[in-house]
């Protein structure tokens, strides 16, 4: 292929873009980074949204499965400027009576708190937890290698059944609660096939290594990720929508971190009639309704542990969320939706101006909605941190709709890449031995909609790479 402008080009710069840039590039292949937008990140921006030295994260604040991916852990990101910070306490679950449930830093304190279900608790996560690292590399491949049965077989069991199932064995409503705020992350009605998988990863990195954030903001993940990539020979072009394949130099492979829906915009009928239409079937889910605040000091919760906790799930009992959650899911608005609140000023002070605080959290809205759930998400906050609104300097929001807008990859506010239940976690894009290759040479789709799916891990687009580089192409 004589005359190539570049050995591969990758379309799109947040994590999983990065990632795959990053590998081919460190395999010694020529790489061009196109990014529409005049800034690097995809979902790890960070920006003054309210006030002039607010420091808000635009998408991803906290990040569970960063340290425990096999991409990030094997870069030098420290040596360019990424520092991860931890909170005193991962996540808590606050209940109206003023009391919370946390999960600490061990796995005995946090069983603790639960009374009766203190060896349920460490029945359920303990065998995870145990072998963790290995499993992390597995779960996070199209399809596991089977190097660990037995951990993999004991997570399957878990993981397979719905949230609520699991909590049916569990009597104490602070640990049904934060079971409920967990498993919520899957964006599903919380009676889904495999929503267990969600909570019970989650609660297995915040015990493994503690969910950080990034100093400075969720930016800092990206520069480093790009900085690393230039330093490799890489080149990066921002500014520049790609909205044809006509539209970008000659390569032996273009790689998309994109869902399907802007795939088959770009492509257009280059791709298989077949393939074309298995794309168009596919799911997008829930969107979300987010707000970031400008805070004249720290959230005002009535229990200190959700002082201290990085992220906060709010939303009460798990009878509550389950309902909230089905209710969003079937498209329907409600009054008291289940919250994710993070505040990264609570460990990082240069977020805010000084002794001042931001917050970030969203809600669940119906796919593409334009509501606004100000009001219903801040009574949902003021319900546990009573004065929560007398401390709010400046707010901003975004619609599901909004987040559409800010990036299209988020298609009706949905910021998973596309629903991930039992039958769409096996086959994203389309159910094939080999997801990120698409029916035309030299094509593949790196993106969140090919698995593992969501999260700021990089391996939807490390695990492309890899397959190109199976395929011979270079």
């Amino acid at each position: 292929m004589a005359g190539m402008d570049y050995d591969a080009i990758v379309v799109g710069s947040g994590p999983n873009g990065l990632a795959a840039a990053i590998k081919l590039q460190l395999e010694g292949l020529s790489v061009l980074l196109l990014e529409g937008k005049n800034e690097i990140g995809g979902g790890t921006r960070t920006a003054e949204l309210t006030l002039p030295g607010f420091q808000h994260d635009i998408c991803a604040a906290v990040h569970p499965m960063a340290l425990l991916s096999p991409f990030f852990s094997a870069l030098p990101l420290e040596k360019y400027g990424l520092k991860w910070i931890y909170p005193a306490i991962s996540a808590a679950h606050p209940f109206d009576d003023g009391s919370a449930a946390a999960v600490l830093s061990t796995l005995e304190e946090t069983a603790n708190q639960f009374a009766n279900d203190r060896w349920k608790y460490i029945r359920f996560v303990k065998p995870i937890l145990d072998h963790l690292t290995d499993l992390m590399p597995e779960l996070l491949k199209p399809f596991p290698s089977f190097k660990t049965p037995k951990a993999l077989a004991q997570f399957g069991l878990r993981g397979l059944q719905p949230a609520s199932w699991v909590a049916e064995k569990f009597h104490s409503p602070k640990l049904r609660g934060l079971w409920a705020g967990m498993a919520a992350h899957s964006m599903q009605p919380l009676n889904n096939w495999m929503t267990s998988a969600i909570g019970l990863m989650l609660l297995s990195t915040a015990h493994a290594k503690g969910w950080p954030i990034a100093l400075g903001g969720s930016q800092n993940i990206a520069k480093a990720l790009v900085e690393y990539f230039l330093n490799l020979g890489g080149k990066v072009k921002t500014g520049f929508w790609v909205r044809s394949l006509k539209d970008l130099p000659t390569a032996k492979a273009i790689f998309f971190d994109t869902t399907p829906r802007q795939l088959l915009d770009i492509t257009g009928d280059k791709l298989p009639k077949l393939y074309r239409k298995r794309l168009r079937s596919y799911r997008y889910g829930m969107g979300v309704f987010k707000i970031d605040w400008a805070l004249n000091e720290p959230i005002p919760f009535k229990s200190p542990l959700c002082r201290q906790a990085g992220t906060v799930h709010i939303g009460g009992t798990f009878e509550e969320i389950a309902a909230a959650e089905k209710a969003i899911y079937k498209g329907k608005p409600i009054k008291n939706p289940f919250v994710l609140l993070a505040q990264p000023s609570v460990i990082d002070p240069s977020r805010a101006p000084e002794n001042k605080h931001v917050a970030w959290a969203y809600c669940h809205a119906p796919h593409g909605s334009a509501e606004d759930f100000t009001q219903a998400v801040e009574n949902q906050i003021c319900r546990f941190a009573p004065g929560f609104n007398e401390i709010i300097l400046a707010r901003h929001s975004f619609t599901a709709q909004d987040m559409e807008n800010y990036n299209p990859n988020y298609v009706g506010g949905d910021i998973n890449g596309g629903v991930q239940d039992l039958f769409q976690h096996f086959s994203r894009p389309i159910l094939s031995i080999s997801p990120y290759r698409t029916p035309s040479k030299g094509i593949y789709i790196c993106s969140s909609s090919t698995p593992p799916g969501g999260g700021v891990h990089g391996m939807c687009g490390y695990n492309a790479a890899l397959q190109a580089l199976k395929d011979d192409i270079f």
